[in-house]
């Protein structure tokens, strides 16, 4: 089955036709960041128009909660501000074809579980490090995304309630203190200011607050890992997003999870799927729930 994939983030729209997990006349385009959802309107009108007859199926992975075909997010800005768009029936006037919604992570967490020996491993979690911080959950080898569509938000667990306000309204979010925004809040400060690539670069130089920084930011993901082992019983974990894939980002946190106690630690590996995560997941979704599930 042909799927048009549409992977939306904050900052760019990822569009591909996808086949058997493989990729075909891709482009990426700018996120529209008007609040009212007018130009996220025309540009889903444009997409779709543009791959007519070219598909089966549609399937979204998007930034944000989707709840009941309604788009939105506990971090708007995220979002570029969009905070409820009706996503499903926007998709739905302009094509009718079957039409699938997950959030991007849940979608990468779809696409990596692929790559597993489904019999051994049931629980299975999947962490974005990026812009934000996210989470797509496998339990007993089905994904969490029912009821209210925010299973998987796990950058807005607590990491320290002493630590900075984050974007959703709480304060100490894993979110606020290991994201590339979170770094970024740090570094654009410093004296001789710089951006999270650019710390990353200067903490394989071992320069110290570069350092210090992307510790802070391992240590939060390490403690989020031991959490999700002790509370889920997860018995595998991978991690992508910028700062996740990093170099050097990983051995921190396996190094700072060593520290805990073996009960809190997890296998880990690097995302395989890297930035088509989105895209190949929510095709694999779709077509999961097309021959398993009713459209809507």
């Amino acid at each position: 089955m042909r799927c048009l994939a549409i992977d939306i983030g904050g900052t760019k729209i990822a569009v591909a036709l996808v086949e058997n997990q493989l990729i075909s006349q891709r482009q990426q385009i700018v996120t529209p960041q008007d609040h009212d959802g007018s130009g996220m309107r025309q540009v889903l009108k444009d997409i779709v128009q543009q791959y007519q007859g070219k598909f089966d199926y549609i399937a979204v992975a998007s930034t944000g909660i989707i709840n009941q075909g309604i788009l939105t997010a506990l971090n708007p800005k995220n979002l570029g501000g969009l905070a409820h768009f009706p996503l499903y029936d926007n998709l739905a006037s302009v094509s009718k074809k079957p039409i699938f919604l997950l959030n991007d992570v849940q979608a990468a967490a779809f696409a990596e579980y692929q790559h597993e020996d489904q019999s051994a491993v049931k629980n299975f979690v999947f962490i974005t490090v990026s812009t934000g911080v996210g989470g797509g959950i496998i339990q007993n080898g089905h994904l969490l995304t029912e009821p209210n569509g925010v299973a998987g938000h796990i950058g807005h667990t607590l990491a320290d309630p002493n630590e900075v306000m984050c974007g959703c309204g709480r304060r100490g979010c894993v979110e606020a203190v290991a994201s590339g925004r979170a770094i970024e809040a740090v570094s654009s400060q410093w004296d001789n200011p710089c951006s999270p690539k650019e710390v990353f670069e200067r903490f394989r130089q071992n320069d110290e607050k570069a350092t210090a920084l992307v510790e802070r930011s391992a240590k939060a993901i390490a403690n989020l890992i031991a959490n999700l082992r002790i509370s889920l019983d997860t018995q595998k974990i991978v991690i992508g997003g910028s700062v996740g894939l990093a170099e050097g980002y990983l051995p921190l946190v396996e190094k700072y999870l060593k520290k805990q106690p073996y009960f809190y630690r997890c296998p880990l590996r690097t995302a395989q799927f890297g930035g088509d995560a989105g895209l190949i997941g929510a095709a694999a979704w779709g077509e999961y729930n097309f021959h398993h599930k009713n459209t809507k």
